[in-house]
């Protein structure tokens, strides 16, 4: 069996990220749980987002949503290809510490259909930075966000 697995995230997880949302080492960068959790709800609708939870043999450990990378118009994703897959992550309790494993196993797992993925923390997250690179993204260069903010554009190739 493979360490590393994947589910879909169904309305019975949405305690349990509600409760990893809350934890300080995710509320620093993922500002305000209620409103995240209410996105994270809406967009188990949106066809064009998927939400998985990441699993360390069989338990939930990380949360990790992926769409096409221009849905939404991101101006920090403007010239990455028609076909780039951008990807956004939280680690849970269980998560710290693997986060650059268990992203490795989701990046070989979403190549097989995108030749390029795109994650885009922000700077100063240097613990995300170290597990996005530890998993193989690549990238220094920092845009500005469609909320002005300046993201670190990574990115993971086939």
């Amino acid at each position: 069996m493979d360490r590393f697995g994947f589910r879909p995230v169904t309305r019975a997880d949405l305690p349990m990220l509600a409760d990893w949302l809350r934890q300080a080492e995710v509320a620093r960068w993922w500002r305000g749980a209620e409103k995240e959790l209410a996105g994270i709800e809406e967009d188990l609708d949106e066809p064009a987002m998927r939400q998985w939870l990441a699993l360390m043999d069989g338990a939930p450990i990380a949360y990790a949503q992926f769409y096409p990378a221009h849905h939404w118009g991101a101006p920090h994703f403007a010239d990455l290809p028609a076909e780039a897959l951008a990807i956004d992550c939280f680690s849970g309790p269980g998560g710290f510490g693997h986060g650059g494993l268990w992203l490795r196993a989701l990046a070989d797992t979403l190549l097989a259909e995108a030749p390029i993925l795109v994650i885009d923390p922000e700077p100063d997250n240097l613990r995300a930075v170290r597990a996005y690179e530890k998993a193989g993204f690549r990238g220094e260069e920092l845009r500005p966000s469609e909320d002005g903010t300046l993201a670190r554009v990574m990115t993971r190739h086939r």
